[in-house]
């Protein structure tokens, strides 16, 4: 992948049958990819916009580009992407945030969401492709033209019904496939089902024509075959779904075709097959057999027979399989799953369902979070981020109700570690501060939102919203008599007070917060956190026995509980602290077990933090050329975080000392050359290269440094992320 890619970019959609046709179209969008810098693939829903897409970014991926935009010469490098997935997304406040979990990209700072892709994308090179954008177009065409603006090296394949209306814009219209290349979709679809079919049969040929074809349509048509003939399907269409072609004068033949082939289907399936299909179309994202039973069963329904009737719509290809991390999931087609919901609607029982929905991914929450304390928690944070869809749909739902605002702040609430520890804060944000800006008239479901909030605006060093969250915090925790709550607002804001530097204040508010947590019996991730805080506060003012103390008592409870996420910052603490003492050997390995798990996580935060330190034991090592490069590859890093090592004097002298040493080694010239190298590694690259997964055996060690203190008269800084972050809580 070009070094100067954005992140490290995930896999594109697997395709799960073979790419039929479409020859010259895949050639002529190839063509205009390499030549317009913005190429809207447009067509109605089910022509095969996606899959056409699909292929093609594959084929730029696979092959030399030219320069950015095709102008220049051809370069011999791959063409990096990323494939942001729309369909499922509601809220156009959400795009920018689709986009950074697209590229990989994570970022704890205050910073708005644009202004991190922004400047993320200046000056890579990257084909981003949009799948499914047209109820988001506003947002959409808005982003585009600023990315396509200020990214010069950027460009967009955009997928949709519409265009996007942005100047520049190249339009690729996708009609029906040809009658020859319909014939072959429909013959090896059916193949699939185990039916042959004969390419020249006259009812084949006529089918197809009938069907437009349309890709989804044919698709639809092959899952018949294996009960009706081509020319008993003929006679259907002729005259039981003559009714079902809908739209009025103006509406497109083909628009209307393919409701007629959706809702012939539709009318082929069983009354609980036609139930479960409209039932099913309140799932926003992928969903597993458990989730179905639970929502959609029940009034002519039992859940014993969901994974029959959900067995049929598969076989019919109005539902789709895929393993993910998680496990098998289920979903539906757009289109099929548009279809589904008008006929939910129809019958009234829309908003029972969502309410259905809803509980099932509240309890589901609930559940990860009792369970991120325990060996589960790496399978919770998997698991998460599959769910992630339909908990978005969850929350909308929640807070878009006044009925459901205290519901919406406990969902908030609940997903605190996926915010804070597996790499969403900015999309953390955005919910929390919605929720908590709702009145729900539910005191604890408020404060758990209010503290949450808190807390994210802490570690994105947004420090005055901060302090007034946690000022309300305080107030209606009293007003509400919760201990609980009490002792998170203490934590936060000693939190706070160490980020900012004032250690001491930092020191007193988290030792009242342990007593509290205590007192209470409270123990979980946010607790352990907590004590790694005070480790740090205690290591920053030279009392490293008490640190390494307090940081081997978090160890312990971690490997008995089977908490890998929290133990991560213990190691910082305790790597810190053997450094301190001059065992660079101790402190990479412990750096080493850090930065795996914290990357594992998605936390950047944590991974940065590793790095820097890594850099410093490098340098100690006798390896300055690659501390330099570590550097780099941290400093490219930071501004997904906030202030570069959080503005603090603690934070920036090992950073300084490590930087001082490597230029005294290296020189100038060759330490600045070994950090851009550094800078130009992706996430996934730096972190191989840190674990010594893509690098030769270090020099012979020289003697460590003795450790830093604090720099004199540097006390004007802005505080930004917290060195250790943990979690939301229970707060009643």
């Amino acid at each position: 992948m070009d070094p100067s890619a954005a992140g490290t970019v995930g896999d594109l959609p697997a395709e799960l049958d073979a790419f039929v046709g479409r020859t010259a179209e895949l050639g002529a969008l190839t063509r205009a990819l390499r030549s317009a810098r913005l190429v809207t693939v447009t067509g109605m829903g089910g022509v095969g916009k996606t899959r056409l897409a699909l292929r093609a970014a594959a084929r730029c991926a696979s092959s030399a580009q030219g320069a950015s935009g095709g102008v220049g010469p051809a370069r011999a490098r791959p063409r990096p992407w990323a494939w942001v997935e729309l369909a499922a997304l509601r809220d156009p406040g959400l795009v920018d945030h689709a986009l950074l979990g697209a590229l990989g990209l994570t970022d704890h700072t205050m910073r708005p969401p644009r202004r991190t892709l922004l400047e993320h994308l200046s000056g890579r090179r990257l084909l981003l492709v949009l799948d499914g954008f047209e109820h988001l177009a506003e947002a959409c065409a808005e982003l585009v033209a600023e990315v396509l603006r200020r990214a010069p090296g950027v460009s967009v394949l955009a997928v949709g019904r519409r265009p996007l209306g942005v100047a520049g814009e190249r339009l690729f219209p996708l009609g029906p496939l040809t009658e020859q290349d319909a014939v072959r979709l429909l013959a090896e679809r059916a193949a699939q089902q185990g039916v042959s079919v004969a390419r020249g049969d006259r009812a084949v040929r006529e089918l197809c024509r009938r069907l437009d074809g349309i890709p989804l349509a044919l698709e639809l048509a092959a899952a018949r075959l294996r009960a009706l003939s081509p020319d008993r399907l003929l006679e259907r269409l002729d005259d039981r779904f003559r009714l079902l072609t809908g739209g009025g004068p103006g509406t497109l033949p083909r628009h209307r075709t393919l409701r007629t082939a959706i809702g012939w289907s539709h009318e082929l399936c069983t009354p609980a097959e036609r139930l479960l299909w409209a039932r099913l179309s309140v799932f926003t994202g992928p969903f597993d057999l458990e989730a179905a039973e639970y929502v959609c069963s029940g009034d002519g329904l039992p859940a014993g027979d969901v994974l029959d009737v959900l067995g049929e719509l598969l076989a019919q290809s109005v539902v789709c399989r895929e393993d993910t991390p998680a496990g098998v999931r289920y979903r539906m087609l757009d289109t099929v799953r548009a279809y589904g919901a008008g006929w939910l609607a129809a019958t009234g029982d829309t908003d029972r369902l969502r309410r259905r929905h809803r509980d099932w991914y509240l309890g589901l929450a609930t559940w990860c979070e009792l369970e991120w304390f325990s060996p589960r928690q790496t399978e919770v944070a998997t698991r998460i981020e599959v769910e992630l869809p339909n908990l978005r749909g969850a929350l909308e739902y929640c807070v878009t109700r006044p009925e459901e605002a205290h519901l919406g702040q406990y969902l908030a609430g609940c997903l605190w570690f996926c915010w804070t520890g597996c790499g969403r804060l900015a999309e953390g944000r955005h919910w929390l501060t919605r929720a908590a800006n709702l009145d729900g008239g539910h005191a604890p479901s408020r404060l758990k939102a209010l503290t949450g909030l808190a807390y994210v605006a802490i570690l994105q060093g947004d420090t005055v919203p901060a302090l007034a969250t946690l000022e309300e915090c305080r107030r209606t925790a009293e007003d509400a008599a919760s201990a609980r709550a009490l002792a998170y607002t203490e934590h936060r804001t000693g939190c706070l007070a160490l980020v900012t530097d004032d250690l001491e204040r930092a020191e007193t508010l988290l030792r009242s917060a342990l007593r509290r947590y205590g007192e209470l019996g409270e123990l979980n991730s946010a607790v352990l956190m907590g004590q790694v805080e005070l480790a740090m506060a205690r290591a920053f003012q030279g009392d490293l026995p008490e640190a390494v103390r307090l940081c081997e008592d978090v160890r312990r409870v971690c490997e008995d509980h089977g908490e890998r996420w929290s133990r991560a910052y213990a190691l910082y603490v305790l790597a810190y602290a053997a450094w301190s003492e001059d065992d660079p050997a101790a402190a990479r390995a412990l750096l080493v077990e850090c930065l795996g798990s914290a990357h594992g996580f998605n936390d950047l935060l944590g991974s940065v933090l590793a790095l820097e330190l890594l850099a410093l034991v490098t340098v100690s090592e006798g390896d300055a050329a690659e501390a330099a490069l570590l550097q780099g590859a941290a400093g490219a890093l930071w501004p997904s975080v906030g202030l570069r090592l959080f503005g603090s004097v603690y934070y920036n002298a090992p950073h300084e000392l490590c930087e001082a040493r490597a230029r005294e080694q290296l020189g100038d010239e060759r330490y600045e050359r070994c950090v851009r190298a550094g800078a130009e590694l992706d996430r996934e690259a730096a972190v191989d290269r840190a674990l010594g997964r893509t690098r030769a055996s270090a020099p012979a060690p020289l003697p460590a440094p003795r450790r830093p203190g604090p720099r004199q008269g540097a006390d004007t800084r802005e505080p930004a992320a917290s060195p250790a972050h943990g979690g939301g809580e229970t707060t009643g």
